[in-house]
């Protein structure tokens, strides 16, 4: 195997437009787990759908999500104290949908979410859901990195096998069994 030498850094820089665009088509082909991140910081219940979902620290449980600057459920997120993020399998795929809609109540079907003795809403189908306190937001860009500390963990089944949803570009996929290579 041959490794490319790192590009030297007095190399030219491509412009800010092009950078964009190879950024965009990078990540376009980067396959991302499905979730759907719910919260209430006293307005109402928000959520969107996120592959940006990742495992920080097993001990204590931690996880991390990029939160959009442009998603209408940003700035309530923020406001939050706790969130619930939902693991989502291909069985939730309209979930995923409704929850990355722009301009419709992500709520109004009341027979997919109820609350938590806490008060947080979360999705009676998710495969799996993690309560979460947010400890830490870092702004970078147009987007929040927001830090999550997992109070709670429920798994649908813990005997169950799912078949996880993933993004990967512009389209939804599954995963299961025979996707795998090693």
């Amino acid at each position: 195997m041959t490794i490319p030498k790192t590009p030297q850094h007095n190399a030219p820089r491509p412009d800010a437009a092009e950078m964009s665009a190879d950024f965009r088509a990078a990540f376009r082909n980067h396959p991302g787990g499905v979730a759907v991140i719910t919260a209430d910081a006293g307005d109402g219940p928000v959520g969107l759908t996120a592959t940006s979902v990742c495992s920080v620290s097993i001990d204590p449980p931690a996880v991390a999500f990029s939160l959009s600057g442009i998603s209408s459920a940003a700035p309530a997120i923020r406001r939050a104290r706790t969130v619930v993020i939902h693991l989502l399998d291909a069985d939730q795929l309209e979930l995923a949908r409704t929850f990355s809609t722009s301009g419709i109540d992500r709520f109004a079907d009341t027979s997919t979410w109820s609350r938590l003795p806490t008060g947080e809403p979360y999705l009676l189908a998710a495969a799996a859901w993690m309560r979460g306190e947010i400890t830490g937001t870092l702004d970078v860009g147009g987007s929040a990195v927001t830090a999550v500390r997992v109070l709670e963990v429920c798994l649908r089944s813990p005997d169950d096998e799912t078949t996880p949803l993933v993004y990967c570009n512009r389209a939804w996929h599954r995963l299961g069994p025979g996707t795998a290579v090693a």
